[in-house]
C-alpha cells in the first residue's frame, strides 16, 4: 500500500537514515522500535508528509489516506469535546450538503427526459449510497462509543475542551483520528496519556480496524497485544522482523551475536592485513602484495555494532532507613471540591516493604490521594496517618521543573550521589539515555522528557523508605524501564506506583488499589490477576444483562404464532447465508486489490496503465458488494 524506497535523511553531515526500504501492506500492524534518536519520529513524519527526506521516495496510492498522531501537538480550545470530535466527520457533512444541493436542483428542473437530468439522478444516488456506507446516518453512536472508550463520560461531552488537561485533549485528537478510519494510522506514543482501561479499549479497537497501523510505544504489553511485525531502526539501518515484539527481542539477540562474531573476525582480518603491510612496506619484492592489501583494506565495508551493551547494568537504591511497620494508614478518608466528590470513606493500610499500584481512569482521585499522603492536600475528611520515621521520595512530571537549570546533567546527579555509586554515575546516565556528551548538557537546554528522566535518576539515589512514583515510565525507553523496574524490585522500602504500564507493574507490585465511582477497592495479587478479576466481574455483569434480555425476548416470542416463527426463521437463515456469501466475496476482492496495490508500488507497476484500470474496476465491484452486504446485515439485525 505504501512503498518506502532508498530513503536517506542527513543532518549536517550526520546520516540518521541510510537508504532504507520497506513496504507497509494493508492491515499491517507494525511496531517501530529503536533507541531514542534513532529516527522513529522522523520516519513517521516523512510518511505522513510533514517532512521531506534528503533522498529517496515514499510512494502512496492517490486514494490512500494517512493520519498521524504525534507525541505533542497544537490543540484547539474553541469547542466542546463533542463538537471538536465531530470534526472527524467533516467529509460526511460535506457529502450531506452536496446531496441537499443536488436534490434542490432536481426539484427545480423540468427536463426529466434529458441526459443531464439522468446524470444528476445517478450522481445523487451514488452520493447517497456513499453517505450510507461511510456511516452518515449513525456516526453519532460511533463517536460516543469512541469517546467513552477513551475514558470520557457523557457529562464531559458538552464541556469546553479548554477545561481539560493536555493529556485529555490528546485523547480527543486520538478519537478524531480513530473515527476517520484512515487507511494507514501512525501513532507516536499513544498510551502516554491513557489509563489501563482506555489502553485495553484501544487494543480492542485496533484489532478490528481495517486499516494498517504503525506505532511507536515503550509500552511492551501494548505493542505485543497490537502488532505482528517489528521494524527496528539502528545505526541508520532498518531491520524488518515479521514477528511480535517479544519474538523480535530473541531474534535481535541472535542477530547481534552473529554481528559480533562477524565484527571480531573482520577486526582480526584487518589487524593481520595491517601487520602484513607494516612488515613488508619497504621490501621491494613485496611491493605488489602490499599495494594489493592496502587497496583491499580501503574497499572493506566496516561492520558496525551498536555501542549500547550495558543492558545488564543493575542500579541499586541506597539502603532505606527503617520505618515503622505501617508507613501509610488511611481511615474513612473523603475528599471533595465543592459539590464534586473525588472519593469517600476510603480505608486501607500499606505495610512496610510492600509495593502497591494505584490504578483506574484518570480523574478518579489517584493523584489527589497521593497529594494527601504527601501533605500537599490537608482539607480532607477522615484520618491519614504516616508511620514512624517515614522519609518520602516523590516523582511526578512537575518534579522536572524544579531542577537547577545552570547545572549540567552530570553535576545534577553528582550532587545527590553518595558512596560507591559515585563511581558509576556515567553508567547510570547512559542507562537513562544520557550517555557520552549528553551528560555535559546544561539542564536549561533539556526537553521536558529529558528533564523527567533526570529527575527520576536523582530520586533513585536519595535514601528514602517510602517511594511515590506518579506515571514514572512515560518518558523512558524499554531499557531504562527495565533498569528502573529491577531497582524497584531490589528496593527494601515501601513503594506506591501510579501507572498504566501493565508490563512495568507485572512482577513488581503485590497489591492493587482500584480507583473508581468515588471508591478505592483493594485487590491482593499482581496487575494481571487484578485485570483477570475485573474481566470476570464484567462478564458476570454482562451475563446478568443477557439473562434479563433473554427473559424479555421470551415474553415477546410467546405472543408470536408458530407459523410466523417458522417463516421468520427461514428468512433469517436466508439472510445469514447471503451475508456470509457477501463477506467471502469482499475478502476475495480485498485480496485481489491488495495484490494489485503491491504491484502498483513497484517502479514497473507505477507506469502500467492496465493495473490502474483493473484496480478501479475491482474497487467499484467491492463498493457494490459492500453496499449489498451492509443492506443484508442491516435487515438481519432488524429481524433479529
Amino acid at each position: 500500500m505504501i512503498s518506502i524506497d532508498n530513503l536517506t535523511v542527513e543532518f549536517g553531515g550526520f546520516t540518521l537514515l541510510d537508504s532504507i526500504s520497506f513496504v507497509i501492506n494493508k492491515r499491517d500492524r507494525i511496531a517501530l522500535v529503536g533507541k531514542n534518536g534513532a529516527g522513529k519520529t522522523t520516519l513517521m513524519k516523512i510518511i505522513s508528509g510533514l517532512q521531506s527526506p534528503s533522498r529517496g521516495n515514499v510512494s502512496i496510492p492517490k486514494d490512500t489516506t494517512v493520519s498521524y498522531l504525534p507525541q505533542q501537538m497544537q490543540l484547539s480550545d474553541n469547542d466542546t469535546v463533542y463538537k471538536e470530535t465531530e470534526k472527524a466527520f467533516a467529509h460526511i457533512h460535506e457529502t450531506e450538503k452536496e446531496i441537499e444541493r443536488l436534490n434542490r436542483e432536481l426539484s427545480e428542473r423540468t427536463d426529466y427526459e434529458s441526459e443531464a437530468f439522468a446524470k444528476l439522478i445517478e450522481k445523487v444516488t451514488h452520493l447517497s449510497e456513499h453517505f450510507q456506507l461511510t456511516g452518515g446516518a449513525n456516526y453519532h453512536a460511533e463517536l460516543e462509543k469512541t469517546l467513552m472508550g477513551l475514558g470520557f463520560t457523557r457529562d464531559d461531552f458538552n464541556r469546553p475542551t479548554a477545561e481539560f488537561s493536555g493529556g485529555w485533549r490528546m485523547r480527543i485528537e486520538l478519537a478524531k483520528l480513530l473515527l476517520q478510519r484512515p487507511d494507514v494510522l501512525l501513532l507516536d506514543e499513544p498510551t502516554n496519556h491513557l489509563d489501563i482501561e482506555s489502553i485495553q479499549w484501544l487494543e480492542s479497537f485496533m484489532a478490528t480496524s481495517p486499516g494498517a497501523v504503525m506505532l511507536v510505544s515503550h509500552d511492551r504489553a501494548f505493542i505485543n497485544n497490537t502488532t505482528q511485525r517489528t521494524i527496528e531502526l539502528e545505526l541508520a539501518h532498518l531491520y524488518d522482523y515479521k514477528v511480535k515484539y517479544d519474538e523480535y527481542v530473541v531474534l535481535r539477540r541472535e542477530r547481534r551475536e552473529q554481528q559480533m562474531r562477524a565484527f571480531e573476525n573482520q577486526q582480526k582480518m584487518i589487524a593481520d592485513t595491517e601487520d602484513f603491510i607494516e612488515r613488508f612496506r619497504y621490501k621491494a619484492t613485496k611491493a605488489v602484495q602490499v599495494q594489493s592489501r592496502i587497496k583491499q583494506l580501503e574497499k572493506i565495508e566496516r561492520i558496525e555494532v551498536d555501542e549500547e551493551d550495558n543492558a545488564m547494568l543493575r542500579l541499586k537504591f541506597p539502603p532505606a532507613p527503617r520505618s515503622g511497620s505501617y508507613p501509610v494508614i488511611v481511615e474513612n478518608l473523603s475528599k471533595s471540591y465543592g459539590n464534586h466528590t473525588v472519593f469517600q470513606n476510603v480505608t486501607f493500610t500499606i505495610n512496610r516493604g510492600e509495593k502497591v499500584a494505584f490504578v483506574g481512569k484518570n480523574g478518579e482521585g489517584k493523584s489527589t490521594l497521593v497529594k494527601c499522603i504527601m501533605g500537599e492536600i490537608t482539607d480532607y475528611q477522615g484520618d491519614l496517618t504516616l508511620g514512624h520515621h517515614v522519609k518520602m521520595g516523590y516523582f511526578a512530571q512537575n518534579q522536572a521543573q524544579l531542577l537547577n537549570e545552570s547545572k549540567t546533567v552530570f553535576e545534577t546527579v553528582d550532587d545527590v550521589a553518595t558512596g560507591d555509586i559515585r563511581m558509576k554515575i556515567r553508567d547510570i546516565l547512559g542507562a537513562f539515555m544520557f550517555g557520552g556528551e549528553a551528560s555535559d548538557k546544561k539542564v536549561s537546554v533539556l526537553s521536558g522528557g529529558e528533564r523527567s528522566r533526570l529527575a527520576m535518576i536523582r530520586l533513585l539515589l536519595e535514601p528514602v523508605n517510602l517511594l511515590i512514583l506518579d506515571e514514572p515510565t512515560n518518558h523512558l525507553d524499554m531499557r531504562s524501564k527495565d533498569v528502573l523496574k529491577n531497582a524497584l524490585k531490589d528496593f527494601d522500602g515501601t513503594a506506591i506506583i501510579v501507572s498504566h504500564d501493565r508490563d512495568f507493574l507485572n512482577g513488581l507490585v503485590d497489591k492493587v488499589y482500584e480507583f473508581g465511582n468515588k471508591k478505592v477497592r483493594e485487590h491482593l495479587g499482581g496487575i494481571y490477576e487484578f485485570l483477570e478479576h475485573k474481566k470476570i466481574e464484567n462478564l458476570q455483569e454482562l451475563e446478568r444483562r443477557t439473562v434479563e434480555m433473554q427473559q424479555s425476548v421470551k415474553e415477546e416470542v410467546k405472543n408470536v404464532s408458530y407459523e410466523e416463527q417458522k417463516e421468520q426463521a427461514r428468512i433469517l437463515r436466508k439472510l445469514e447465508k447471503t451475508v456470509a456469501e457477501h463477506e467471502q466475496k469482499i475478502t476475495e476482492l480485498e485480496k485481489k486489490i491488495s495484490d494489485i496495490e503491491i504491484l502498483m508500488a513497484t517502479p514497473e507497476g507505477a507506469v502500467d496503465h492496465s493495473l490502474y484500470v483493473r484496480h478501479e474496476a475491482l474497487k467499484n465491484e467491492l463498493s457494490q458488494i459492500t453496499d449489498k452486504w451492509a443492506n443484508a446485515l442491516e435487515e438481519l439485525d432488524r429481524l433479529k
